[in-house]
C-alpha cells in the first residue's frame, strides 16, 4: 500500500522522463473494430489493406469528346478534317452498347466506358458535330485520351498500411476499391472523476466560495482531440467513500481524476488509488503539475480480443493551468497510444528567439506559457498554476528540460502551439 503523505508533502519527486517512459510501455494499441467506411476518417487503420479490384475496371474516357479508332484519325488537320459517322454515345453508368468499327465514332463523355472497338477519345474541342456527322480537326494516337484498366489501382496492390490515421481521402479511397467496412483501432473509452466540495457545473455562476469547475471542459475538448470517447461523469465532493465507489465503478480504459492528487487532508484519491490498484508515481519533478500522479487499477476486457489489461489512472492537479500541463505530458500521449495514434505532443511547432530569458532549475522540467509578438517568444508574467487564462492569452508553450538551468535572451526556442492562429509560420 502506498505510504499516504496527506498534510506531509512528498518524500521525493519522479522525473519527468521516468513517467513518460512508463506510459509508454503501458500505452500499447486496443484491439480492432469494424467500423463502416464512411465513418472511418480519423481512426487508426488496424491492418494493411490490399485492393481486390482492378481501379478503373474498365478502360474509360478521360476526356469530354468522341471516342475512335485511332488508325481513323491520322491525317487530320484544322484545315483537311476527317469526317466519322456518330453512332451513339456512352455515359457515365450508362455504356454505348454495340462495337465501333472503322468509320465510326460515338460521343462520350469524361469517366464513360470506352466502346468495344475503340481505343481512343478525340478531345470535343478539336471536333465538330454536322448533322450524322463529326469533323476530327486533330489526329489521335491509340490509347490517348484513355484511362486504363488499374491505372489508379492494381488488384493486390498494398493501397494503405496498419497504424495509418485515416484522412478523407484515404476513406474514399477504400471506398473506391469496394470496402464497406474496415479494422480500426478501438477508441479508448475515458472515464473523468471529478472532485472538489468548491466546484459548481459549468454553466453555473460563481458565488462566494465556490468556483465553476473548468477543467471537466477543457478535458473533454483534449480527449476528443486525442482520440478518446468521454464516459459521462459528475462532481464529487472530497468525501472518501464517494471517490472509492467512482474508481471502483470506472468502466474506462483510462481514468482521469481531476482535483484531490496533492497531499492535503481532503486529497483522498492517491491513498485510494493505491489501495485499489497501485500508485506507481506520485509527485513529479516538473512545474507547474508537481503533485501529479500516474497509477493503474484492475484491468477490463479488451473488447474483441477478450484479453485483460489493466488500465492506467491518471492524477491530475485540481489548478486548471497543473491539469492541463499534466494531461498533455502523460494522460493525452496514453489516450494517443491506446488509440493507435503517434504519443508524440500533436501540436505544430516553431522555432523563434526569445525576448527575454526564462529562469529554471536543473532537475525539474518547466512548462513555461508564452506568447508570440512580432516573430519573438515572450514568456509570460504569471507562473501561477491556477491562472487559466494565462493559457488564452499565450501563443503556446515552451519546454524547459530538467537540466537546463534556463534558456537567455536571444535563443531560438521550439513553442508548442496552442493553435495556428498565432500569426507564425508553423512546421
Amino acid at each position: 500500500m502506498h505510504r499516504d503523505v496527506r498534510m506531509k508533502g512528498f518524500a521525493e519527486r519522479a522525473d519527468v522522463e521516468e513517467v513518460l517512459a512508463f506510459v509508454e510501455e503501458q500505452a500499447r494499441a486496443l484491439s480492432s473494430e469494424e467500423v463502416s467506411v464512411s465513418a472511418c476518417a480519423g481512426r487508426v487503420l488496424a491492418g494493411d489493406v490490399n485492393s481486390q479490384v482492378d481501379v478503373p475496371s474498365f478502360s474509360r474516357s478521360a476526356m469530354d469528346g468522341y471516342a475512335v479508332r485511332g488508325e481513323d484519325t491520322f491525317g487530320a488537320t484544322p484545315y483537311d478534317p476527317i469526317a466519322l459517322r456518330l453512332l451513339g454515345e456512352s455515359m457515365p453508368g450508362a455504356p454505348f452498347a454495340g462495337q465501333l468499327t472503322s468509320g465510326f465514332a460515338v460521343r462520350i463523355m469524361t469517366g464513360a466506358p470506352l466502346p468495344e472497338g475503340a481505343d481512343a477519345v478525340v478531345m470535343a474541342e478539336v471536333s465538330e458535330e454536322s448533322g450524322e456527322r463529326v469533323l476530327i480537326r486533330d489526329a489521335v494516337a491509340p490509347r490517348k485520351n484513355v484511362g486504363a484498366p488499374g491505372e489508379d489501382i492494381r488488384k493486390g496492390e498494398q493501397v494503405l498500411r496498419a497504424g495509418r490515421r485515416l484522412r478523407p481521402q484515404d476513406a474514399g479511397l477504400l471506398a473506391s476499391i469496394g470496402a464497406g467496412r474496415v479494422a480500426c483501432v478501438r477508441r479508448p473509452r475515458v472515464s473523468l472523476v471529478v472532485t472538489g466540495n468548491e466546484l459548481l457545473p459549468p454553466g453555473a455562476q460563481p458565488s462566494g466560495a465556490q468556483i465553476v469547475d473548468s477543467n471537466s471542459v477543457v478535458l473533454a475538448a483534449l480527449v476528443a482531440r486525442d482520440g478518446g470517447v468521454l464516459q459521462p461523469h459528475e462532481i464529487l465532493p472530497d468525501h472518501e467513500p464517494r471517490i472509492r465507489e467512482a474508481l471502483c465503478a470506472a468502466a474506462g480504459d483510462i481514468v482521469l481524476v481531476s482535483g484531490g492528487s496533492s497531499v492535503g487532508k481532503e486529497d483522498h484519491a492517491p491513498r485510494l488509488l493505491g489501495m485499489l490498484g497501485s500508485l506507481d508515481f506520485h509527485g513529479v519533478a516538473m512545474r507547474p503539475s508537481s503533485p501529479a500522479g500516474v497509477g493503474r487499477l484492475p484491468g477490463l476486457a479488451d473488447g474483441g480480443s477478450g484479453a485483460v489489461r489493466e488500465r492506467l489512472v491518471f492524477l491530475l492537479p485540481g489548478n486548471p493551468v497543473s491539469c492541463l500541463c499534466a494531461y498533455e505530458f502523460f494522460a493525452g500521449p496514453a489516450i494517443r497510444g491506446l488509440g493507435g495514434r503517434s504519443l508524440r505532443w500533436p501540436h505544430s511547432r516553431v522555432r523563434l528567439p526569445l525576448a527575454r530569458k526564462i529562469s529554471s532549475a536543473i532537475g525539474r522540467v518547466d512548462y513555461v506559457r508564452v506568447a508570440v509578438e512580432e516573430g519573438r517568444v515572450v514568456p509570460l508574467a504569471t507562473s501561477g498554476a491556477s491562472i487559466l487564462s494565462s493559457t488564452v492569452r499565450g501563443s503556446g508553450a515552451v519546454i524547459v528540460p530538467r537540466g537546463c538551468e534556463g534558456m537567455p535572451e536571444g535563443e531560438a526556442v521550439e513553442v508548442l502551439l496552442y493553435d495556428e492562429t498565432a500569426g507564425v509560420g508553423v512546421s
